[in-house]
Protein backbone atom coordinates (compact mmCIF):
# COMPACT_ATOMS: atom_id res chain seq x y z
CA UNK A 1 0.00 0.00 0.00
CA UNK A 2 1.42 3.47 -1.37
CA UNK A 3 -0.79 5.65 1.69
CA UNK A 4 1.91 6.69 4.79
CA UNK A 5 1.37 8.82 7.73
CA UNK A 6 3.79 11.32 9.21
CA UNK A 7 5.22 10.16 12.34
CA UNK A 8 5.05 12.53 15.59
CA UNK A 9 7.28 12.42 18.77
CA UNK A 10 6.63 13.59 22.08
CA UNK A 11 8.08 12.21 25.35
CA UNK A 12 5.76 10.10 27.93
CA UNK A 13 6.83 8.53 31.25
CA UNK A 14 10.32 9.93 30.44
CA UNK A 15 10.56 8.06 27.26
CA UNK A 16 10.90 9.58 23.45
CA UNK A 17 8.11 8.33 21.56
CA UNK A 18 8.02 8.06 17.87
CA UNK A 19 3.74 7.50 16.89
CA UNK A 20 1.49 7.76 14.28
CA UNK A 21 -1.92 10.18 15.14
CA UNK A 22 -4.54 11.38 12.92
CA UNK A 23 -8.32 11.08 12.71
CA UNK A 24 -11.00 12.41 14.96
CA UNK A 25 -13.71 10.95 17.12
CA UNK A 26 -13.13 8.17 19.69
CA UNK A 27 -9.77 7.31 20.31
CA UNK A 28 -8.33 4.45 19.50
CA UNK A 29 -4.93 2.70 20.66
CA UNK A 30 -3.02 0.45 18.32
CA UNK A 31 -0.41 -1.56 20.07
CA UNK A 32 2.03 -3.79 17.92
CA UNK A 33 3.02 -6.81 18.80
CA UNK A 34 6.90 -8.14 19.59
CA UNK A 35 8.53 -9.62 17.03
CA UNK A 36 11.75 -8.77 15.34
CA UNK A 37 11.92 -5.61 13.59
CA UNK A 38 8.29 -4.70 14.28
CA UNK A 39 6.98 -0.97 14.95
CA UNK A 40 3.57 0.58 14.71
CA UNK A 41 3.70 1.30 10.36
CA UNK A 42 5.48 -2.17 10.04
CA UNK A 43 2.41 -4.01 12.07
CA UNK A 44 -0.71 -1.47 11.56
CA UNK A 45 -0.19 0.26 7.91
CA UNK A 46 -2.61 -1.58 5.93
CA UNK A 47 -5.59 -0.64 8.72
CA UNK A 48 -4.47 2.43 10.14
CA UNK A 49 -5.33 4.52 7.01
CA UNK A 50 -8.56 3.00 6.73
CA UNK A 51 -9.31 3.48 10.80
CA UNK A 52 -8.31 7.22 10.77
CA UNK A 53 -11.00 7.98 8.47
CA UNK A 54 -13.47 6.55 11.03
CA UNK A 55 -11.53 7.50 14.55
CA UNK A 56 -9.03 9.10 16.49
CA UNK A 57 -6.23 6.75 16.01
CA UNK A 58 -3.23 6.54 17.76
CA UNK A 59 -0.34 4.34 16.81
CA UNK A 60 2.98 4.23 19.22
CA UNK A 61 6.48 2.59 18.52
CA UNK A 62 6.76 0.76 22.43
CA UNK A 63 10.18 1.62 24.27
CA UNK A 64 12.65 -0.48 22.76
CA UNK A 65 10.86 -0.82 19.17
CA UNK A 66 10.69 1.26 16.02
CA UNK A 67 12.11 4.73 16.31
CA UNK A 68 11.35 5.23 20.33
CA UNK A 69 14.35 5.34 22.42
CA UNK A 70 15.91 2.45 23.66
CA UNK A 71 16.42 1.25 27.30
CA UNK A 72 18.99 -0.02 29.84
CA UNK A 73 18.50 -3.82 29.23
CA UNK A 74 16.86 -4.39 32.43
CA UNK A 75 14.52 -1.83 32.30
CA UNK A 76 11.98 -3.65 29.56
CA UNK A 77 8.96 -5.45 30.57
CA UNK A 78 5.39 -5.03 31.15
CA UNK A 79 5.43 -1.50 33.85
CA UNK A 80 7.70 -0.01 31.58
CA UNK A 81 5.00 -0.31 28.82
CA UNK A 82 2.28 0.13 30.46
CA UNK A 83 3.81 3.39 32.36
CA UNK A 84 4.59 4.48 28.85
CA UNK A 85 1.24 4.18 27.02
CA UNK A 86 -0.55 5.49 30.23
CA UNK A 87 1.30 8.54 30.29
CA UNK A 88 0.58 9.05 26.54
CA UNK A 89 -3.27 8.59 27.00
CA UNK A 90 -2.91 10.45 29.89
CA UNK A 91 -0.70 13.60 28.16
CA UNK A 92 -3.36 13.91 25.46
CA UNK A 93 -6.03 14.15 27.50
CA UNK A 94 -7.89 11.18 26.03
CA UNK A 95 -11.27 9.82 27.80
CA UNK A 96 -12.76 5.86 27.29
CA UNK A 97 -9.94 4.98 24.82
CA UNK A 98 -10.12 1.75 22.94
CA UNK A 99 -7.42 -0.54 22.57
CA UNK A 100 -6.61 -2.63 19.45
CA UNK A 101 -3.65 -5.26 20.80
CA UNK A 102 -1.72 -7.66 18.39
CA UNK A 103 0.28 -10.60 20.41
CA UNK A 104 2.02 -8.42 22.86
CA UNK A 105 -0.03 -5.56 22.25
CA UNK A 106 -2.40 -7.89 23.73
CA UNK A 107 -1.52 -8.53 26.84
CA UNK A 108 -0.71 -4.90 27.14
CA UNK A 109 -4.56 -3.98 26.59
CA UNK A 110 -5.27 -6.51 29.36
CA UNK A 111 -2.93 -4.82 31.64
CA UNK A 112 -3.96 -1.47 30.73
CA UNK A 113 -7.82 -2.17 31.59
CA UNK A 114 -6.60 -4.16 34.58
CA UNK A 115 -4.67 -0.98 35.80
CA UNK A 116 -6.55 1.57 34.84
CA UNK A 117 -10.46 0.43 34.17
CA UNK A 118 -11.74 3.81 33.69
CA UNK A 119 -9.73 4.94 31.22
CA UNK A 120 -10.47 1.67 28.49
CA UNK A 121 -13.60 1.57 26.63
CA UNK A 122 -13.39 -1.44 24.10
CA UNK A 123 -10.67 -4.05 23.62
CA UNK A 124 -9.45 -5.57 20.75
CA UNK A 125 -7.38 -8.97 21.18
CA UNK A 126 -5.75 -10.39 18.07
CA UNK A 127 -3.44 -13.16 18.79
CA UNK A 128 -3.19 -12.23 22.22
CA UNK A 129 -0.84 -13.83 24.82
CA UNK A 130 -1.52 -12.48 28.01
CA UNK A 131 -3.15 -15.47 29.81
CA UNK A 132 -0.78 -18.67 30.60
CA UNK A 133 0.35 -20.80 27.82
CA UNK A 134 3.14 -23.34 26.77
CA UNK A 135 5.83 -21.76 24.56
CA UNK A 136 5.32 -22.36 21.10
CA UNK A 137 8.54 -23.38 18.99
CA UNK A 138 6.90 -20.65 16.83
CA UNK A 139 7.15 -17.94 19.48
CA UNK A 140 10.95 -18.98 20.40
CA UNK A 141 12.10 -18.48 16.78
CA UNK A 142 10.46 -15.15 16.61
CA UNK A 143 11.77 -13.93 19.98
CA UNK A 144 14.95 -16.11 19.40
CA UNK A 145 15.73 -14.24 16.36
CA UNK A 146 19.47 -13.68 15.23
CA UNK A 147 19.91 -11.17 12.12
CA UNK A 148 20.01 -12.48 8.91
CA UNK A 149 17.63 -11.96 5.76
CA UNK A 150 17.32 -16.08 5.64
CA UNK A 151 16.34 -15.73 9.55
CA UNK A 152 13.66 -12.81 8.87
CA UNK A 153 11.94 -15.14 5.59
CA UNK A 154 11.53 -18.04 8.10
CA UNK A 155 9.87 -15.90 10.65
CA UNK A 156 7.53 -14.53 7.87
CA UNK A 157 6.52 -18.04 6.88
CA UNK A 158 5.69 -19.09 10.50
CA UNK A 159 3.60 -15.88 10.83
CA UNK A 160 1.41 -15.92 7.74
CA UNK A 161 -0.75 -19.07 6.63
CA UNK A 162 -0.51 -17.94 2.61
CA UNK A 163 2.83 -18.69 0.88
CA UNK A 164 2.48 -15.35 -0.90
CA UNK A 165 3.70 -13.51 2.75
CA UNK A 166 6.69 -15.70 2.92
CA UNK A 167 7.98 -14.92 -0.91
CA UNK A 168 6.99 -11.00 -0.56
CA UNK A 169 11.03 -9.92 -0.34
CA UNK A 170 9.74 -6.02 -0.24
CA UNK A 171 8.12 -7.75 3.71
CA UNK A 172 10.87 -9.23 4.47
CA UNK A 173 13.51 -6.73 3.48
CA UNK A 174 11.63 -3.91 5.41
CA UNK A 175 11.47 -6.26 8.59
CA UNK A 176 15.12 -7.22 8.23
CA UNK A 177 16.63 -3.88 7.62
CA UNK A 178 15.12 -3.17 11.18
CA UNK A 179 16.71 -5.47 12.75
CA UNK A 180 20.47 -4.56 11.15
CA UNK A 181 20.09 -1.12 13.53
CA UNK A 182 22.65 -2.52 16.62
CA UNK A 183 20.55 -0.69 18.98
CA UNK A 184 17.41 -2.40 17.89
CA UNK A 185 18.60 -5.53 17.90
CA UNK A 186 20.43 -5.06 21.13
CA UNK A 187 17.04 -4.02 22.70
CA UNK A 188 15.15 -6.74 21.06
CA UNK A 189 17.71 -9.66 22.18
CA UNK A 190 17.26 -8.47 25.24
CA UNK A 191 13.77 -8.44 26.08
CA UNK A 192 13.44 -12.38 25.72
CA UNK A 193 16.42 -14.16 25.93
CA UNK A 194 16.00 -18.01 27.41
CA UNK A 195 15.04 -19.41 28.64
CA UNK A 196 11.45 -17.75 27.43
CA UNK A 197 9.01 -20.03 28.95
CA UNK A 198 10.54 -16.91 31.99
CA UNK A 199 8.60 -14.01 30.22
CA UNK A 200 5.22 -15.85 28.66
CA UNK A 201 4.25 -16.63 32.31
CA UNK A 202 5.24 -12.85 33.18
CA UNK A 203 3.09 -11.33 30.65
CA UNK A 204 0.02 -13.56 31.70
CA UNK A 205 -3.04 -12.58 33.81
CA UNK A 206 -4.19 -15.16 36.01
CA UNK A 207 -7.89 -16.76 35.72
CA UNK A 208 -9.16 -14.12 38.31
CA UNK A 209 -7.45 -10.89 37.25
CA UNK A 210 -9.19 -11.81 33.70
CA UNK A 211 -12.70 -12.22 35.23
CA UNK A 212 -12.05 -8.79 36.98
CA UNK A 213 -12.10 -7.01 33.35
CA UNK A 214 -15.53 -5.81 32.83
CA UNK A 215 -14.70 -4.01 29.44
CA UNK A 216 -15.92 -5.08 26.17
CA UNK A 217 -13.43 -7.39 24.12
CA UNK A 218 -13.44 -8.60 20.98
CA UNK A 219 -10.57 -11.68 20.78
CA UNK A 220 -9.58 -12.49 17.32
CA UNK A 221 -7.08 -15.64 16.32
CA UNK A 222 -6.12 -17.21 13.15
CA UNK A 223 -6.74 -20.70 13.01
CA UNK A 224 -3.16 -21.62 11.56
CA UNK A 225 -1.85 -19.39 14.10
CA UNK A 226 1.89 -21.03 14.55
CA UNK A 227 2.96 -18.55 16.90
CA UNK A 228 0.38 -17.60 19.63
CA UNK A 229 -2.06 -20.81 20.18
CA UNK A 230 -5.44 -20.20 19.09
CA UNK A 231 -6.45 -21.44 22.83
CA UNK A 232 -5.27 -18.46 24.37
CA UNK A 233 -8.47 -16.53 22.64
CA UNK A 234 -10.64 -19.71 24.02
CA UNK A 235 -9.06 -18.86 27.10
CA UNK A 236 -10.07 -15.09 26.80
CA UNK A 237 -13.63 -16.38 25.81
CA UNK A 238 -13.63 -18.70 29.08
CA UNK A 239 -12.76 -15.85 31.29
CA UNK A 240 -13.99 -12.36 30.84
CA UNK A 241 -17.21 -11.84 31.47
CA UNK A 242 -18.35 -9.46 28.35
CA UNK A 243 -16.20 -11.11 25.56
CA UNK A 244 -16.95 -12.03 21.84
CA UNK A 245 -14.63 -14.22 20.19
CA UNK A 246 -13.95 -14.68 15.78
CA UNK A 247 -11.28 -17.24 14.47
CA UNK A 248 -10.13 -16.70 10.90
CA UNK A 249 -9.67 -19.71 8.65
CA UNK A 250 -6.76 -20.34 6.56
CA UNK A 251 -4.97 -17.48 8.46
CA UNK A 252 -1.52 -17.19 10.76
CA UNK A 253 -0.76 -14.83 13.46
CA UNK A 254 -1.40 -11.74 11.00
CA UNK A 255 -5.07 -11.28 10.73
CA UNK A 256 -4.37 -7.75 9.70
CA UNK A 257 -2.12 -8.50 6.60
CA UNK A 258 -3.73 -11.93 5.82
CA UNK A 259 -7.75 -10.61 6.24
CA UNK A 260 -7.28 -7.08 6.07
CA UNK A 261 -10.81 -6.25 4.36
CA UNK A 262 -12.40 -8.79 7.47
CA UNK A 263 -10.28 -7.34 10.32
CA UNK A 264 -11.40 -4.04 9.40
CA UNK A 265 -14.85 -4.59 9.33
CA UNK A 266 -14.87 -7.14 12.39
CA UNK A 267 -13.13 -4.31 14.50
CA UNK A 268 -15.41 -1.11 12.97
CA UNK A 269 -18.60 -2.59 13.90
CA UNK A 270 -17.23 -3.49 17.55
CA UNK A 271 -15.64 0.10 18.18
CA UNK A 272 -18.46 1.86 17.22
Amino acid sequence: MSVTMEGKRATFAGINTHYYEEGQGVPVLFIHGSGPGVSAWANWRLVLPYFSKHFHVIAPDLAGFGSTEKLDEENYGMDVWVNQLSAMIENKGLERVSIVGNSLGGAIALHLAKRKPEWIHKIVLMGTVGVPFKLTEGLDKVWGYTPSYENMAELIDIFSYDDKYANDSDLIELRYKQTLEKENQEAFESMFPAPRQVHVNKLALSEEELREIKHPVLALHGREDQVIPVENSWKVFQSVTNVEIHLFSKCGHWIQIEKTDEFCKQVKLFLD
